[in-house]
């Protein structure tokens, strides 16, 4: 039976992490000679008291829930995906290529397919090293931090090199064509007659990334494939021996898991630059990992967590804008955030565990009975 209920350590055990991440945060604040309330409502009203504050969340929100989930199927496999960065570089060109190369008609026609590009080139960015750990025995951690670094230098050649146009100067591709601009959140008020979320870059792929979180939960939990995931991921000897083939799992994990990375590129890419950058992606790939550790690997969680880091981006960036305080705090909160739901769980779940240990009711005995009479011994007795 569990210690605590899974209320408890699906809610309780984050909620608390990250109040300890915000009071210590605030330690810092007080530090630097700066009022930490005026920095948490500086932050809540930059994040969340305007349209536009909402737009620019939810648009960070997007990126992270898509990283999120890729680290989050890949964590019930028993893999920790550290290549998210370098899989959403990838699916950005995937997206890129699909955008440039096809008359698209309209963005409805295009969405699709980029949702198949960047899921593609995501995807194929993880099948290396998914393949070194499942034939070759190599660390999946080692070999999806070091694609980082070759998606990034490749990257910076395709842009230079090949994409760039003619007599440009940033290491950029061409705007893509009207065709496959996505509708944003102003656009889609405007068409109940709302002026809201003006010039934020909160657009379509935000449905896209909740319908990705339905579609994660339907597979880990209502599919046999998710049910085999997850089995390989609590016992790998027992899931060999129900018949379950490692290098089966360890592929098709890895496959989703970078493809959900890929699929970021819809939304910075295709739907916020309408061409790739460098830098796009932006460290979202890492955030990621913070976001399912605090999500508990739950497509819900996920989503919350994302919320979260959406929020910390959008107010951090109203926080040095409108302060002294610098925007590299929001960073020292973020790792603290990160170092109390990963590193640092065990000190906030073992004091619950004894708290709900203490209030849990015990069992009463159960009477004892008298052992029934031997018929035969009874039989020879008489």
């Amino acid at each position: 039976m569990d210690v605590m209920p899974k209320w408890a350590d699906a809610l309780l055990i984050p909620l608390i992490s990250i109040l300890i991440a915000f009071v210590l945060s605030a330690g810092v604040i007080v530090a630097i000679g700066e009022d930490p309330m005026v920095a948490l409502n500086t932050m809540v009203q930059g994040a969340l008291g305007s349209s536009y504050g909402w737009g620019y969340t939810l648009y960070y929100t997007t990126n992270f829930i898509f990283t999120g989930l890729a680290v989050a199927v890949a964590f019930h496999a028993r893999m920790f995906n550290i290549g998210g960065e370098g899989q959403a570089i990838l699916g950005g060109l995937g997206v890129a290529l699909v955008c440039l190369y096809v008359p698209w008609p309209h963005w409805i026609l295009a969405l699709p397919f980029a949702i198949i590009g960047g899921a593609l080139f995501g995807a194929a960015w993880a099948a290396v090293p998914a393949y070194l750990q499942a034939k070759r025995g190599s660390h999946i951690v080692i070999t999806t931090i070091m694609f980082n670094f070759i998606a990034a230098a490749l990257l910076t050649y395709v842009l230079v090199e090949l994409l760039r146009p003619a007599g440009a100067m940033d290491p950029a591709s061409a705007g893509f064509p009207e065709g496959t601009h996505l509708p944003t959140f102003q656009d889609m008020a405007g068409l109940f007659g709302i002026t809201a979320f003006r010039g934020a870059p909160a657009n379509v792929t935000f449905l896209v990334a909740l319908l990705a979180c339905v579609l994660v939960w339907l597979l880990i939990w209502r599919t046999r494939l998710g049910y085999e995931i997850r089995a390989y991921g609590h016992s790998e000897p027992a899931a060999v021996y129900a018949g379950i083939s490692p290098v089966k799992i360890i592929m098709v994990a890895m496959l989703i898991s970078g493809a959900l990375a890929g699929m970021m590129a819809i939304n910075n890419v295709m739907g916020e630059a309408e061409r790739l950058v460098l830098n796009s992606v932006e460290g979202a790939g890492f955030i990621g990992i913070a976001v399912a550790l605090m999500g508990r690997s739950h497509p819900l969680g996920v989503l919350l967590a994302a919320l979260l880091f959406g929020f910390l981006y959008q107010g951090g960036a109203e926080l040095s804008l409108w302060t002294n305080i610098p925007r590299e705090l929001i960073v020292v909160i973020q790792a603290l955030v990160i170092l109390f739901t990963g590193a640092l769980d065990n000190m906030v779940r073992m004091p619950l565990e004894r708290f709900f240990l203490m209030f849990r009711k015990k069992r009463p005995a159960e009477p004892a009975t008298a052992p029934k009479p031997d018929r035969k011994s009874t039989t020879a007795a008489e």
